[in-house]
C-alpha cells in the first residue's frame, strides 16, 4: 500500500509514534525479519511515549533492519508496506474499515466452516457407504458355502480337511494348489471368526464321531453350524473389541 491521500505522510508519521504500533511491527518484524534489530527495537519502545519521542519510516527501517516497509523518493516514490501492516495502518485510521474488515473476515471464515461441515457431512456418508460394502463383502467371502453334492460325496483323508471343506470350503491341497505363491497352510490365513468357528467344530466334530454319523453326514452338519456360527460371531462387538 503507499500513502496517495491527503496529509498521507502526516498521518504516518502520527501512526509510527505510537507506541502500539511499534510494538506491533516488532512482533511483525521479529516473525518475518531473521536480521531484525530487536535490542534498538527495545530502546526505540522504551522511549516511546514521552515528550521528546520522534520516529519516521526510514528512522524505523534505518535503525532496527525492518522490512516490513519502504521509503521511495522521486517521482513514484513514498511509503510502501507489506499488507499485513497496510491493514494495521487502515484500521487505525478508519473504525470503519476496521469493522468491514472484522465482518469480512467473519464471512470467510463461516463460508470456510460452511465447507468444512459440508465436506464432513460428505466423508461421514463415504464412510457409513464404505463400511456396508465392507460388511458386505465380510459376509460374501467369510461366511462359508453350503457344500455341494459332490463335496459331500467324497471322503476325505483325514478330518481336518472336512473341518477346511466345512468351514473354508477346500481340502488343504486344493488351497495350496490354488495359491503357490503364498507361505504357510490355509488355515494360517484364516481370520480371527474362522479361528473361533474352527475351535467349536473340532469340539462338534468329536460329538458327531461319538454319535456314530458317517464323514458325509458330519460335513454337513458341520457346514450348516459354521454358516451360523459364523454370521453371529460377524456381529458380535466382543470379536470387534479383540481386534
Amino acid at each position: 500500500m503507499t500513502s496517495t491521500f491527503k496529509e498521507g505522510s502526516s498521518l504516518i508519521g502520527k501512526w509510527i509514534t505510537n507506541k502500539n504500533t511499534l510494538e506491533y511491527l516488532g512482533v511483525w518484524e521479529k516473525i518475518n525479519n531473521q536480521d531484525f534489530n530487536y535490542p534498538e527495537f527495545e530502546v526505540i519502545v522504551q522511549d516511546a511515549g514521552t515528550n521528546r519521542f520522534m520516529m519516521s519510516v526510514g528512522q524505523w527501517i534505518s535503525r532496527t533492519k525492518a522490512i516490513g516497509m519502504l521509503v521511495r523518493a522521486g517521482r513514484y516514490g513514498g511509503t510502501y508496506s507489506h499488507k499485513d501492516i497496510a491493514f494495521h495502518f487502515a484500521m487505525w485510521l478508519s473504525p470503519e474499515f476496521q469493522i468491514y474488515l472484522i465482518n469480512e473476515f467473519q464471512r470467510l471464515k463461516n463460508e470456510e466452516n460452511d465447507r468444512l461441515k459440508l465436506g464432513w457431512d460428505l466423508q461421514r456418508t463415504l464412510a457409513k457407504v464404505n463400511y456396508q460394502i465392507h460388511t458386505d463383502a465380510i459376509k460374501e467371502n467369510l461366511i462359508p458355502k453350503e457344500i455341494t453334492t459332490q463335496q459331500n460325496t467324497l471322503v476325505y483323508a483325514n478330518e481336518a480337511d472336512l473341518l477346511n471343506v466345512a468351514i473354508f470350503g477346500s481340502t488343504a491341497k486344493n488351497w495350496r494348489e490354488n495359491n503357490p505363491n503364498k507361505n504357510g497352510n490355509l488355515r494360517d490365513y484364516a481370520t480371527l471368526e474362522q479361528l473361533v468357528v474352527l475351535s467349536n467344530m473340532e469340539s462338534i466334530n468329536a460329538l458327531l464321531i461319538g454319535q456314530g454319523l458317517t464323514q458325509s453326514d458330519r460335513l454337513i452338519q458341520l457346514n450348516k453350524v459354521a454358516i451360523t456360527q459364523m454370521k453371529s460371531l460377524l456381529e458380535s462387538n466382543t470379536i470387534k473389541r479383540l481386534k
